[in-house]
């Protein structure tokens, strides 16, 4: 079932005794578990109610014999076990435990079991290990899934969420918070609530003041890499990569941004597109605008980077993408290989 298909069935009915929640996005599983420790803990002590484990450090047997107990002092009781693709075996067949088909069989009164997945996606090369994930836990009927937003959805995420703060948001800054952030709901929501109390209900937020007001966004900090890349100051594009990496980025996302960026100003620079507007009213398409934000971040690249340069840059982020999703020791070393090999080709392929 969907997050809003498990809301509206935990509002009208009791809690199924058993869930498996299955998909990386975070806002909507968290919209989910409040809403069902509001529901179904309402007046519990929460201490005593909510019990938490993390399958990489307990076994799932141990989860399940604290599901089954009883307790004294909590009629009812939330188990919450993060983590749950760490109880699969590994490189064998995981069939499902004989233990969890029995718990779900005869549940313990007054209790609701959550197994959460958060590590892989719902598509792509993750797909085929979620679904070993599903069918280890098939004795659950219950599933939720979690995918990650798509950028129109977190368009309107962003726009629904400024409208309930009171923040008035242009579209260029709705298009470059989505953007800056991944689609990455969670962080939309925080950004927001932030972006509220600046701004009040007596200014409109544009994108020049969320530049500002969101500096360690991973977009604003790639359009500064492609600027020092260009200019082929190595230097600050290492340091870029270190403000990346110490933010947490989720590298293959970052290269896919700087992928689509470079992408549409090698579309540009093919085209014969002089100026931001040329490259907004050309490169626009139906349910995909390019605000003008993103026009002039476009037509710098495209300034920057001879077209010899830029199809060189795409080929060597094909093969940094490559490098970030096989076994390699650390993600960084994958993107100061791609920026030191990049910055060296640069050299030789000047205007």
């Amino acid at each position: 079932m969907t997050p809003d298909q498990f809301l509206s069935q935990i509002e009208r009915q009791e809690p199924a005794p058993a869930y498996l929640f299955l998909g990386p996005e975070p806002y909507r599983r968290m919209l989910c578990r409040r809403a069902l420790a509001a529901g179904f803990l309402s007046g519990e002590d929460p201490d005593q109610a909510l019990a938490s484990f993390d399958l990489q450090e307990t076994a799932l047997n141990a989860v399940l014999d604290d599901a089954s107990s009883l307790s004294l002092f909590a009629p009812k009781r939330l188990v919450w076990a993060s983590n749950a693709e760490a109880a699969l075996p590994r490189g064998v067949a995981a069939d499902p435990p004989a233990l969890l088909a029995d718990y779900v069989k005869r549940p313990a009164p007054g209790v609701v079991l959550v197994l959460d997945v958060t590590r892989y996606d719902m598509e792509g090369e993750d797909k085929t290990k979620l679904e070993r994930v599903r069918k280890f836990y098939s004795a659950v009927p219950a599933e939720v899934e979690f995918p990650r937003y798509s950028a129109a959805e977190a368009r309107r995420l962003a726009v629904d969420l400024a409208k309930a703060a009171g923040l008035r948001l242009d579209r260029d800054a709705v298009e470059l918070l989505v953007e800056s952030l991944g689609s990455n709901a969670l962080r939309i929501k925080t950004e927001i609530d932030k972006l509220a109390l600046y701004a009040g209900s007596s200014k409109t937020v544009g994108a020049r003041d969320l530049a500002m007001l969101v500096p360690d966004s991973s977009a604003s900090t790639i359009f500064i890499l492609v600027d020092a890349l260009g200019r082929r100051d190595r230097l600050r594009a290492l340091s870029l990569l270190d403000t990346l990496t110490r933010q947490g980025e989720y590298m293959p996302l970052a290269l896919n941004f700087l992928a689509t960026l470079l992408r549409l100003a090698l579309a540009a620079k093919e085209s014969g597109l002089r100026g931001a507007q040329q490259i907004q009213q050309t490169l626009s398409k139906p349910g995909r605008p390019v605000w003008p934000s993103r026009a002039e971040q476009i037509h710098q690249a495209a300034t920057l980077f001879s077209k010899r340069q830029l199809e060189t840059a795409l080929k060597r982020i094909y093969l940094a993408d490559k490098g970030l999703r096989d076994a390699r020791p650390d993600d960084r070393i994958v993107m100061e290989t791609f920026i030191l090999g990049l910055d060296a080709v640069s050299e030789t392929q000047r205007l």
